[in-house]
């Protein structure tokens, strides 16, 4: 749990009970007021083309931490000390769970091949051409102190990118291609960043050579799928234990209770086992809404997407005010030696590998994918292809906290060069988010043409799954499967599997899932129908 300290000013106060710690009181209750005044402000804005309730955050953030040095005459302006349990175990949890538990898992997996080349191979990209970088133009600045292992360090930090502010600009019944890829890339660049940042620590560097790089992507590959693994796993025995013991028969407490517990534990179990709690608790979330939720009476139904999304919203709202009060911390600021040119110049120089090494993917990633698509509607066209990049320009929360994990010792003191980088990234972090997202609502606008006629959503291009059965003849009449048009038909069924992979995956899954997962697990349509449960029915609807 983070450290709460104060101000000596702040501490003159005496406490009113003996039992509380002044400190963390008035800590807890600037930050309280600070979201209140954010949810607030935040309304106020929402048809503003300059702000949104990011920026928001991390300027009340910024003006708190401002009165806070003032009154401390520049001596401290810390409230909330920042501190990467306090990020990674409990802020960072619920955003990435709702994420999961809300996406449009149809959308989300259609369009999952070009979500994992952006995410991963993009990420990896980025990440290799930031660390050389780094490593070839540090030193004509003057920072001679890094390592390899830091430099290759700064490339996972600065690879992990933070959409938020495209996400609350995009509509994804307007534009379903664009959001699903933008959010789910997003989603799929913190694991991967955080997975190369773990593996990148357990390298050895002192002899660098193939078999290192091979070491350190066996160790991603490994990180990535046991960690979706055990999201999985942990999805399918909340379901099968909620459908099995059906809780909602007397009280529908405990079973929104054990949905929470049992994600967040997904979680934990992650991060004790030394995988990607980011990735397990992301797929843990997308299994839960597909099995769980439908296992649950309708009364926790609503409760549950609710509660997630509320959880969600406090915990992102509070991480943008946690950065920009944070970004204050005068003692971090005095620890870094560097005169102001060498900062700006660092902070310039990750910037535009920041801009580098996202275009260097982000272009000819979707233009590989435009050539294997054949369906207009599925092609990621140029306009679209400049908001992806986009989306990516802003760095947030996960890069400060990896950056303070690599290079805040653990008894709090910095070297120069260490307090550099950390002042570096959080100039890079404001920049970034302030300057950038505030531009980002009337460019996308721009750029899509807004006031333009909406294009049609492409899931109207796809065939229907009743299409696919005609074509496969998975259970067509006998008496059509004329001999002379057998061969016309299997041709029919190999070109559908050719042309629409995603679509023919889709089915068979679909066919599986009804037929196997859904009796055991339960989900729409399979949940019993108990009389003293609070619906008194199960879900009517099918899939």
């Amino acid at each position: 749990m983070a450290v709460l300290e104060t101000i000596p000013v702040l501490l003159s106060s005496s406490s009113s009970s003996s039992f509380l710690d002044t400190s963390t009181v008035i800590a807890l209750t600037v930050f309280f007021a600070l979201l209140c005044a954010c949810i607030i402000i935040g309304h106020l804005l929402e048809e503003n083309r300059w702000a949104n309730e990011s920026i928001t955050a991390l300027l009340l953030g910024l003006c708190c931490g401002v009165v806070v040095l003032l009154i401390s005459k520049f001596q401290s302006s810390r409230i909330l000390v920042f501190s990467e349990d306090l990020f990674f175990l409990y802020l960072l949890p619920p955003i990435i769970f709702n994420a999961g538990f809300q996406v449009k898992k149809k959308r989300f997996f259609k369009n999952f091949t070009t979500i994992l080349l952006f995410g991963v191979v993009g990420t990896v990209i980025s990440f290799c051409l930031i660390s050389l970088g780094a490593y070839l133009l540090f030193k004509r600045i003057g920072v001679t102190s890094l390592d390899i292992q830091a430099y290759l360090a700064v490339g996972a930090i600065l690879s992990a990118t933070d959409s938020v502010c495209t996400l609350q600009v995009l509509n994804q019944d307007e534009t379903p291609l664009l959001y699903s890829i933008v959010f789910g890339e997003g989603v799929v660049n913190d694991a991967t960043s955080i997975v190369l940042f773990n593996a990148v620590q357990s390298l050895d560097v002192s002899n660098i050579d193939l078999l290192t790089a091979l070491k350190l992507l066996g160790t991603f590959l490994y990180l990535f799928f046991t960690s979706t693994a055990l999201g999985i796993a942990a999805g399918l025995i909340s379901a099968y234990i909620i459908k099995t013991l059906y809780f909602g028969r007397h009280s529908t407490d405990r079973e929104v209770a054990l949905m929470m517990l049992m994600a967040y534990l997904s979680y934990t179990l992650a991060e004790l086992l030394n995988l990607s709690g980011i990735l397990t608790i992301f797929f843990c979330g997308i299994v839960m809404s597909h099995y769980t939720w439908h296992n649950v009476t309708e009364s926790s139904r609503v409760t549950t997407k609710h509660a997630f999304a509320t959880i969600s919203f406090i915990a992102e709202t509070f991480i943008f005010l946690y950065v920009g009060m944070d970004a204050l911390d005068i003692d971090k600021w005095k620890s870094s030696k560097a005169s102001p040119g060498t900062s700006i110049a660092v902070s310039s120089t990750l910037f535009a590998l920041v801009l580098v090494g996202r275009a260097a993917f982000v272009f000819p990633i979707a233009n590989i994918t435009n050539c294997i698509k054949k369906r207009p509607s599925t092609k990621i066209e140029l306009r679209k292809q400049f908001i992806i990049w986009w989306a990516g320009l802003m760095r947030g929360a996960v890069t400060i906290a990896l950056s303070y994990n690599q290079f805040a010792n653990s008894d709090k003191t910095l070297t120069e060069d260490s307090a550099l980088m950390i002042t570096s990234t959080i100039i890079v972090v404001l920049f970034s988010t302030v300057v950038f997202g505030s531009i980002t609502k009337p460019l996308i606008e721009a750029v899509l043409l807004r006031n333009a006629k909406p294009a049609h959503s492409d899931a109207t291009d796809i065939p229907s799954l009743d299409d696919l059965q005609i074509l496969f003849l998975e259970n067509g009449d006998p008496s059509d499967q004329g001999g002379s048009n057998e061969p016309a038909r299997r041709k029919g069924s190999l070109s559908l599997l050719i042309s629409n992979p995603t679509s023919t995956v889709h089915y068979f899954w679909r066919k599986f899932d009804d037929k196997f997962m859904r009796p055991v697990f339960g989900g729409r349509g399979f949940v019993p129908f108990v009389p003293s449960s609070p619906t008194g029915a199960a879900d009517p609807q099918t899939s």
